[in-house]
């Protein structure tokens, strides 16, 4: 099979053997698979990523002397099964799947380890148990996005969104604008979405942000007092003290009603803001300006060091919570919000290459005007183009 190789920064199509389906695997024919903007980073930073899972006892991530195959945003067509599978799905049927695999060493990260290469490639493994029908015709196209849509789903949940919620989405990159897109699928009424780059807040708009901000002309937390949120300090103190004041009007003791109160969910309304730069300052400058009580959910991913002032935080009672890929169910509920049109995600692709392609498409992502999510069709010869 024809595959695309990653190995010291560079990229090349090469041939490789046919992927041979171990117990309980499946060989999938690629139909078309995302260029995700951790495999952008992966190209140059792998190295680093790879101490990093280290640290959390993952010894297999890729390095940058290995062939690795990045690729874990896929659609493929069942081709072969392994031994001791069910055998559930014809031959031919389209799936995706959960970018993980067993071993005799364990489970590997599809797309992210040498021993379990990706869908950079005319072929693929997976997981019979991790893998799903694709259901109501959904193109390969759209399906193939439910794993990044997965990881927005999770996000959403992760910051316990609710339909009055105001959300804020910093950075409308690939992830940003899922988000945006699980967001209002979830029923979220004001998603505000800020981006330095014309081009991804005209995506932002089509994927359904309500208010669009250029940040190098305003901020996206201005104005947030009109939805009732608390913008400073001394506002936080005249609601306890003003809280405390008309309890002491009350025939029943204070505190009984302020429990009562706690316990039926009272509290100083505040925002749910995603960063989803995943580059230094960015937390930083989000608690600077964020209304107090704030929610944060780290999307983005910051693989080098960063650094932000705990004390503001503090002062300001930020809620500061990381999100981390999704479960087996929300990658189920992902792929299924997109069959039923819950989620229309086409705005999202900006374009399709074939494998020969990948390096300039590649080349085209680093340019945050021109595209935001490229599949790649294994069986096509199509290019993109970077601007000069």
């Amino acid at each position: 099979m024809k595959a695309v190789v990653c190995q010291h920064a560079e990229l090349s199509v090469v041939d490789r053997p046919d992927q041979v389906p171990g117990r309980g695997q499946v060989r999938l024919s690629v139909l078309r698979c995302g260029i995700c903007g951790s495999d952008l980073h992966a190209r140059h930073g792998i190295d680093h990523w790879a101490e990093l899972a280290a640290k959390t006892g993952y010894d297999r991530f890729a390095r940058s002397h290995e062939p690795v195959v990045f690729g874990h945003e896929f659609c493929g067509a069942v081709a072969e099964y392994g031994p001791k599978c069910r055998r559930k799905l014809a031959t031919g049927t389209h799936v995706v799947a959960l970018p993980v695999r067993r071993s005799e060493h364990g489970v590997d990260l599809t797309g992210l380890s040498v021993h379990a290469p990706g869908a950079y490639a005319e072929e693929v493994l997976a997981e019979e148990s991790l893998m799903m029908a694709v259901p109501n015709g959904l193109s390969p196209d759209v399906a193939a996005l439910t794993e990044p849509l997965a990881v927005a789903w999770h996000a959403v949940r992760r910051g316990e969104v609710g339909r009055r919620t105001v959300a804020i989405v910093i950075g409308c990159g690939p992830i940003g604008l899922a988000v945006i897109l699980m967001l209002k699928a979830k029923g979220v009424r004001t998603v505000v979405a800020s981006d330095y780059s014309p081009r991804r807040r005209e995506l932002a708009s089509a994927c359904g942000a309500d208010v669009v901000i250029d940040p190098s002309g305003a901020s996206p937390f201005t104005g947030l007092e009109r939805h009732g949120h608390i913008i400073d300090a001394p506002s936080a103190f005249e609601l306890a003290v003003g809280t405390r004041e008309k309890l002491e009007r009350l025939p029943v003791a204070w505190w009984h009603l302020w429990r009562l109160g706690e316990a039926l969910g009272a509290a100083p309304k505040f925002p749910v803001i995603f960063e989803c730069v995943g580059v230094p300052g960015v937390i930083e400058s989000i608690i600077d300006g964020a209304p107090l009580f704030s929610r944060v959910v780290v999307v983005g991913v910051c693989v080098g060091e960063d650094r932000f002032t705990p004390a503001m935080a503090i002062n300001k009672h930020i809620d500061l919570r990381f999100a981390l890929g999704y479960s087996p169910l929300e990658f189920r509920d992902a792929l299924h919000m997109l069959a039923e049109g819950k989620v229309e995600p086409r705005s999202l692709v900006t374009g399709t290459v074939g494998l020969e392609g990948v390096e300039g498409a590649f080349a085209a992502l680093s340019h945050p005007d021109t595209h935001a999510k490229i599949l790649i069709d294994p069986h096509s010869e199509a290019t993109v183009s970077a601007p000069a």
